[in-house]
């Protein structure tokens, strides 16, 4: 049964990002809902809700961003404890969705976690999922509730358009790989530049060898484009390929999700780029923020969408683009 419109909205956070919390809510003109969440001495999790939500639209606000586990343990807890509350309706909002790699058999016996993960924040309680950027679109049928699922692209084209502004001439998208390809194609379309293909070769789980570039980026200042940013090996990679073999001017990068583990910084520092354009669906702590680092947020647009699914307005509508 839809939920009728005039129920009290109410915004919950766990631990992974409570600073696009406070900035979503702030867009709302509402405060977050008074919750705890912390740990006991043996590692278990506690929830602690301090309002009453009988009734109400919840939106829980949670990357499963480092450290994962926890992460998605203090979400799933949560949503319990909504529906136990006799919540009206519980959307988890995840900005980024971990083991979203995970989500086929790249061998025999292999998990697909990422079901497993939908399964799980579906029988915990959840009645619909709010993200941004899944790594494969597919997994939106993982989930047997409906998931709105935004792209960061229409966030970051118009930063990188004003920037370049008098320069588009000289401005071409990559494609880091060859599964960026579509995505990379309509980040182009958006910036109106034509589009060039890293064709690589990856050994084994987070290495990866540039074998050739598909495109004349000659003199070019080249936007690296990708969904998310690990290890940054990949990426790395492809910015010292473009400047040494294709004889790019420039190069930037830019992604939704800065997981930015392992030696992602030490590459960073040692890397060509010139920037690097992230947006804030994971906290990036201070030691890790570089001078090379621009974070934009996306507290407006999860901010707009969260009050289109509280009114059963189409979420859809806002990312059209000509």
């Amino acid at each position: 049964m839809p939920l009728q419109i005039g129920r009290t909205m109410k915004i919950f956070t766990g631990n992974s990002n409570p600073k696009l919390a406070e900035d979503i809510s702030a867009h709302l003109g509402q405060p977050l809902g008074k919750s705890e969440v912390k740990t006991f001495s043996d590692g278990e999790i506690s929830v602690s809700i301090g309002e009453t939500v009988r009734g109400c639209d919840v939106f829980v606000v949670q990357s499963t961003s480092t450290p994962v586990n926890h992460h998605l343990m203090e979400l799933l807890i949560m949503i319990d404890a909504f529906k136990r509350a006799s919540a009206g309706r519980i959307t988890a909002v995840i900005p980024y969705f971990g083991y979203a790699r995970q989500d086929r058999k790249a061998k025999a016996r292999d998990p697909i976690s990422a079901k497993l993960v939908a399964n799980l924040i579906t029988v915990a309680g959840a009645d619909r999922v709010l993200t941004m950027d899944l790594h494969a679109a597919q997994i939106q049928g993982f989930f047997d509730i409906p998931v709105d699922h935004l792209t960061g692209a229409p966030i970051i084209a118009p930063y990188l358009g004003s920037k370049f502004e008098n320069q588009m001439d000289q401005v071409i998208v990559v494609s880091p790989d060859l599964g960026s390809v579509t995505r990379s194609r309509a980040f182009a379309q958006m910036l109106g530049t034509g589009l060039a293909l890293i064709d690589k070769r990856r050994a084994k789980a987070n290495v990866s060898e540039v074998c050739n570039i598909i495109g004349d980026v000659t003199g070019k200042i080249c936007i690296l484009l990708d969904d998310m940013i690990d290890t940054a090996g990949t990426i790395c990679n492809a910015a010292k390929a473009l400047i040494e073999i294709g004889g790019a001017k420039e190069v930037y990068a830019c992604a939704t999700h800065g997981v930015l583990s392992g030696e992602a910084i030490n590459r960073f520092r040692e890397s060509p780029f010139k920037e690097v354009v992230l947006l804030d669906t994971i906290n990036i702590p201070k030691e890790k923020k570089l001078p090379i680092f621009t974070q934009l947020t996306i507290s407006h647009v999860l901010a707009e969408a969260m009050e289109r699914i509280h009114e059963e307005l189409p979420v859809s509508t806002m990312f059209n683009y000509r």
